[in-house]
């Protein structure tokens, strides 16, 4: 079973950062991820984010590109099947941690039980640059209702 991926407006931006090698590298990532996102004690592929000093990042979890240095964050969504990403960005000294805590206070994902009746539907996104095989991403817009 494929999960559904939405991403927070600014995952676009960090995406299109990328050189075309870390696109291709990301785009198989989420891929893989995608058919089974659950955390690596469930038997999936993810792995828990915790509290970092000033960054409160526990319910997220991440995927390591280690050859690249690419870390993505994401949340699950799972009464909905759905895989929110919150960042994509290169392991500096965890600014990519920084980045994602800020994202999550900005656009209020932290501690939030979001159910799918919570999500309004978002337009389909035709072809975008993160459409490869069979993907099919969702936008997240700044507010949620």
């Amino acid at each position: 079973m494929s999960w559904e991926i939405r991403y927070l407006p600014e995952v676009l931006e960090d995406f299109r950062a990328l050189d075309g090698s870390q696109r291709i590298l990301v785009r198989k990532a989420i891929e893989k991820v995608r058919k089974n996102p659950l955390p690596e004690t469930e038997g999936g592929y993810g792995k828990w984010l915790g509290n970092k000093g000033a960054s409160k990042l526990s319910g997220f979890l991440k995927i390591k590109l280690r050859g690249a240095g690419l870390r993505i964050v994401y949340q699950l969504v799972r009464n909905a099947n759905r895989m929110v990403l919150v960042v994509i960005g290169v392991r500096e000294d965890d600014a990519v941690y920084e980045i994602a805590h800020h994202r999550i206070a900005k656009h209020d994902l932290q501690g939030k039980q979001v159910h799918h009746a919570s999500y309004p539907s978002y337009p389909r996104l035709g072809r975008t640059i993160f459409q490869g095989r069979s993907f099919r991403f969702q936008r997240l817009r700044s507010g949620w209702s």
